[in-house]
């Protein structure tokens, strides 16, 4: 069998970061493609610059590598951009992979990472290809995806499209690591007598889920596409308020919804006048209110238990944020 090498693009990233630190311990020969560098130094040996814009520099570092298998998450995932042409990176680049794979002999998987927001949140698709984006970015994901399902004829190797729900946890950005802050400055409102339920889930079971995808691909996920969340949805308040507890802070303030559809309009004006995330707004309060619960039973079949509780995460997260200010 031939030993496992394995292509991160984008993994200077949130999830790629995490990645990397586990493929590490495992010893796993592995490269990061990424146009920016890492978030650790211990990573820099991994790190090979490129955009996966540009062809002509995607192709000879995997040509050179040569990998059994590809995590590509490689992206970009703001909500900031103003045309498609923004996010060429999750349609160019998805195409340049595609193409760059077809130097490899010995690739045996590609996990392409797409995105929750590929849909509405709260819509439950009907299939696999059943979409209903509402953001730019989840446009460009969905193109993403019709790019790799048109290409598959012609990809020799299995395949999967993960979407990632909203991952949280140690090296997070915007909006979750804000999401912690709040938190723990006793400044977030949580609308009262609302229950709210999410598949979110934690970096490290994320990671875990990754790892076990990579190390035996099962063949009825081929060509699949499956959400990547922990498997017991949360409610947001009760998480909220461990986080609070555990840190040390007063429990979060439940508020009247009306007094926070407010605050998101003070949030929508800011950011017409160009403030790029203001603590609330409409579309940020749209998707807090509204639950968001996938189906992942075919996830959780083949990987069983995780291997982190929402507890060791926050504990984990809070003593990634002290010490990373």
């Amino acid at each position: 069998m031939e030993p496992t090498r394995v292509i991160v693009t984008g993994g200077s990233g949130f999830i790629g970061t995490n990645l990397i630190d586990q493929l590490r311990v495992n010893n796993v020969d592995l490269i990061n493609i990424d146009i920016n560098p890492p978030k650790k130094k211990d990573h820099l040996p991994y790190w090979k610059q490129c955009d996966i814009r540009k062809f002509d520099q995607l192709i000879p570092l995997i040509e050179e590598f040569q990998p059994t298998t590809i995590v590509h998450l490689a992206a970009k995932t703001d909500l900031n951009g103003k045309s498609l042409v923004y996010y060429s990176a999750n349609t160019d680049g998805v195409s340049n992979l595609i193409n760059a794979t077809k130097q490899c002999n010995k690739l045996n998987l590609v996990l392409f990472a797409s995105t929750r927001l590929v849909n509405r949140i709260g819509y439950q698709p009907k299939s696999d290809d059943d979409y209903s984006p509402t953001t730019l970015y989840g446009e460009s994901k969905m193109l993403g995806e019709k790019i790799i399902r048109d290409a598959s004829s012609a990809m020799p190797y299995s395949w999967m499209i993960l979407r990632p729900t909203s991952i949280w946890g140690p090296w997070f950005g915007t909006p979750y690591n804000d999401f912690f802050m709040t938190i723990i400055r006793s400044l977030y409102i949580h609308p009262k007598n609302y229950s709210i339920k999410k598949s979110f889930g934690y970096i490290g079971n994320t990671v875990y889920q990754l790892e076990k995808l990579i190390n035996n691909f099962p063949i009825e996920f081929n060509h699949k596409t499956s959400y990547l969340c922990d498997f017991e949805p949360i409610d947001v308040y009760a998480w909220a308020k461990q986080i609070a507890i555990l840190h040390g802070v007063w429990p979060p303030l439940e508020v009247n919804l009306g007094f926070l559809k407010l605050v998101a309009k003070v949030g929508d004006m800011l950011k017409k006048l160009g403030y790029k995330e203001p603590p609330l707004t409409s579309f940020r309060l749209n998707n807090i209110m509204t639950d968001m619960i996938y189906d992942t039973k075919d996830l959780q079949a083949f990987c069983g238990p995780l291997p982190f509780s929402q507890q060791e995460g926050i504990i984990t997260t809070l003593d990634w944020l002290k010490k990373n200010k």
